[in-house]
């Protein structure tokens, strides 16, 4: 169903944030400027532009809008089953739940890159953990439908999430943004005028691709170390794991042992003390016939006496 806006200020936002990231705010101060003196002219104007995440998030909604949704209806069926899978099912469920997200961050990089805007790996991974709110939230989903995100998100699927600072309204829940699709770059009027400084230029921009992949290198060899040492971690704890299951074994394999000794001994001393109450029993029968003679003898003497 479609959201109310009697006002027209969704429509304007749907246009403003659907337009590139340098584009944003010189547009929204002239359509601010457009409508003054009316009532959208200060909402408008205090629409906030969004960071390079929820733009690049507004983008792919927009150019990749089938995707966007398969992505999001994956998610609701995910949040409806998981109260019934097991352990290891939900284990398996998060595992191709990151790697979705993964593959549809790495569309989104691409659409921003033809955009002309180049996306960081922080940027990245703010992108895919608000692709990963929208599968776990269903307000985070509505948000990202809406393409009018101002800020990334982040949830737990359990807690719930303040949106207010998310989107740029909030009639944003409920909004669904219109695919749009990627507008042909324009054809440059092609003339040969020389550049005294092109191999200038050229070497500058050789130089900055290079510095620029120096720096992804140091950051995939910095997160192959944190990996690698979480690893080897893992192995050392493992080992660790494993003496300590053999010691519990051979300490199991000990007590068992004893429980048998400890049944034969108790089966030995509970047939021994049946043959000592067996004796007892005995003596004291002994005893209280013994008892019966002496009495009887001294009753004799003392009627003798008499």
């Amino acid at each position: 169903m479609p959201t109310e806006d009697p006002a027209g200020i969704l429509k304007i936002a749907e246009e403003v944030y659907g337009l590139g990231l340098g584009e944003f705010t010189p547009a929204r101060d002239a359509r601010a400027k457009e409508l003054k003196g009316t009532d959208l002219a200060a909402p408008v104007r205090k629409l906030r532009k969004p960071s390079t995440a929820a733009w690049v998030v507004n983008l792919l909604v927009r150019r990749e809008s089938e995707q966007v949704e398969q992505v999001l209806a994956l998610g609701a069926a995910l949040r409806e089953a998981q109260a019934t899978m097991s352990a290891d099912d939900l284990r398996a469920l998060t595992r191709q739940r990151r790697q979705l997200t993964a593959a549809v961050t790495t569309t989104a990089r691409a659409v921003a890159r033809d955009a002309g805007v180049r996306v960081t790996e922080a940027v990245a991974d703010q992108v895919e953990a608000t692709l990963t709110a929208a599968m776990v939230d269903a307000d985070c989903a509505a948000a990202v439908r809406s393409g009018l995100l101002v800020a990334p998100l982040a949830a737990t699927g359990v807690d719930e999430v303040d949106l207010t600072k998310s989107v740029a309204l909030p009639a944003a829940l409920g909004f669904t943004a219109k695919p749009r699709a990627a507008e042909p770059a324009a054809r440059p009027e092609l003339r040969v005028v020389p550049d005294p400084d092109a191999d200038a230029k050229a070497l500058a921009a050789a130089q900055e691709r290079l510095a620029e992949a120096d720096a992804e290198v140091a950051a995939a060899e910095e997160s192959l170390a944190i990996v690698a040492s979480a690893v080897d971690d893992l192995r050392a704890r493992e080992l660790q794991v494993a003496a300590e299951l053999d010691e519990v074994r051979r300490r199991l394999a000990e007590l068992e042992t004893s429980a048998e000794e400890v049944e034969e001994d108790l089966a030995e001393a509970e047939e021994a003390r049946a043959e000592a109450e067996g004796a007892a029993g005995s003596a004291r029968e002994a005893r209280d016939a013994a008892a019966g003679v002496v009495e009887r003898l001294r009753g004799s003497r003392r009627g003798g006496r008499s």
